[in-house]
């Protein structure tokens, strides 16, 4: 499979999976309406290993503009292909939010709360302060960056990308990371996770009311990741 079809599939399953859990403990008349967050943290996390079974062997499974960045600032993938990467990552995340879209499309016309419409598709902070908000997403993707990097150092691994590393470490990760520092932000940890459903969302038609996309805040789930990831890619350098 060609490396770019593979990270587009890949980022598809990952945000069905994701915004999908989202939208089923979420919105209005959903059998699993209320199940919690550990709920949603266990299914990210297993939205990102079907993601990487998926694109794993054929495109190291970034998944992720984030980690495309850091894996080429530390100089384990190659920058030419990072654009490629993006734009697929962001397609799939798109296409990925659409059919969530589709799916529960009676449940969105069933919810009357704009903003638990919205908080399907994207993330927004529990409380907005832009700093510490950017300072979290900032963390979050440097400890899931730092950890990828980690994973295929020489001696911890044989293999290297995240595909190759293999999706149950990575599992643990999105979960671990989700489950405890993911409260203040929702941990988007991922461009493609947060911009491209964003953009999703403010296409897609609803049943009134609809609200807008939070655009003042969502240059932090894009510019706290890429931080992050480039700071995981300096932390990985000066270790190795």
């Amino acid at each position: 499979m060609n490396p770019f079809l593979a990270e587009f599939l890949g980022t598809l399953v990952l945000i069905l999976l994701g915004d999908g859990v989202c939208a089923c403990t979420s919105l209005e008349k959903s059998k699993g309406k209320g199940a919690g967050w550990t709920v949603v943290t266990m299914a990210w996390g297993f939205a990102v290993m079907c993601g990487v079974f998926i694109a794993g062997p054929y495109s190291g499974a970034h998944l992720n503009p984030a980690v495309s960045i850091g894996l080429a600032a530390a100089g384990t993938f190659s920058w030419a292909l990072v654009p490629g990467y993006i734009l697929a990552q962001m397609l799939g995340g798109f296409f990925g939010a659409s059919l969530v879209w589709a799916f529960y499309k009676d449940h969105y016309d069933a919810t009357e709360d704009p903003d638990t419409k919205l908080g399907t598709f994207c993330t927004m902070p529990a409380i907005s302060n832009p700093g510490r908000n950017f300072f979290c997403e900032f963390v979050g993707t440097w400890l899931l960056v730092l950890c990828i990097l980690m994973f295929s150092a020489p001696g911890n691994s044989a293999d290297i990308g995240l595909g190759t590393v293999g999706a149950f470490p990575v599992t643990m990760l999105i979960m671990a990371i989700g489950m405890s520092l993911g409260g203040a932000t929702g941990y988007a940890i991922n461009p493609a996770r947060d911009l491209a459903p964003r953009i999703a969302h403010a296409i897609l038609p609803f049943k009134s009311p609809k609200r807008d996309g939070g655009w003042s805040y969502s240059w932090i789930p894009v510019l706290g990741p890429i931080a992050g990831a480039a700071f995981a890619a300096l932390t990985f350098a000066l270790i190795f």
